[in-house]
């Protein structure tokens, strides 16, 4: 057994390249091998969000604290609120985040292949981001 005391967590500014706004990120577990899930709590200030990314093996998301919009690429942005969980497949391109007034955070879970959970792309258009 492994128990993580949240003092020994510490906390992460979303990097400037990956993130629009204020983020932070804690992580909550990396994987031990041979396992490969790992999961972070997330919190957005309002109007933060991710950059468009993609993971190898698909992403979950539970919705813990406020509002916020989730978006596939050429799909319709979509509210979410505490209590949702939102599952996006394999390579599916996307991003997440608050809404422009009301802050969100949400638990990411993850695995990674070849070592890598995420695929980074491009900034979230001021544009796509509407609600």
């Amino acid at each position: 057994m492994q128990v993580s005391q949240k003092s020994s967590r510490p906390l992460r500014n979303g990097s400037a390249e990956w993130f629009a706004g204020v983020v932070t990120v804690e992580p909550l577990h990396d994987a031990q091998a041979p396992a490969s899930t790992s999961c972070a709590l997330v919190s957005f200030a309002a109007g933060a969000r991710t950059a468009w990314h993609t993971h190898p093996l698909g992403q979950t998301l539970i919705i813990t604290q406020g509002s916020g919009l989730v978006q596939t690429w050429g799909g319709p942005v979509t509210a979410v609120n505490v209590g949702d969980v939102i599952w996006f497949a394999a390579g599916e391109k996307h991003w997440h985040g608050a809404t422009a007034t009301t802050a969100l955070s949400h638990i990411a879970i993850h695995e990674a292949l070849d070592g890598k959970n995420v695929d980074w792309l491009e900034q979230v258009s001021k544009d796509q981001y509407k609600e």
